[in-house]
């Protein structure tokens, strides 16, 4: 029951950033939160909401690739369709309690199209 309760909150919260309703992600997020991605090392509520919220008034949609509820944790794959047509693909760890999500790490992925041809790379990159 508490991994479909997270499932539903890890839905609900990719959702306020479609329907740019910050209200309804603030209820999702607990007050001790802390968000991790290679950009940001456990930063806090308030600095999340600074630093992550005006960027995501840019998506349009998600389109879930894994949505997997594990005990206290949603891994969730995602590809991200923003205005003006750019796509891109991530990872996230979403940690739950209570039904709130406490913590979020983050795994960048890559564009779409992936700028690599089929079974090739791209030089130069690591």
């Amino acid at each position: 029951m508490t991994e479909q309760r997270n499932l539903a909150a890890a839905r609900a919260c990719y959702e306020a950033y479609v329907s740019k309703d910050r209200a309804a992600i603030e209820a999702l997020i607990a007050q001790d939160f802390h968000f991790t991605s290679p950009r940001d090392n456990r930063i806090d509520r308030q600095t999340y909401f600074e630093r992550c919220w005006p960027g995501g008034q840019e998506i349009e949609a998600f389109d879930f690739i894994n949505l997997a509820p594990v005990g206290d944790r949603v891994f969730v794959t995602y590809e991200a369709r923003m205005r003006g047509g750019r796509r891109f693909r991530n990872t996230e760890i979403m940690r739950f309690r209570d039904g709130h999500i406490i913590e979020v790490e983050v795994y960048f992925g890559w564009s779409l199209p992936h700028p690599a041809p089929d079974g090739g790379f791209v030089d130069g990159q690591a």
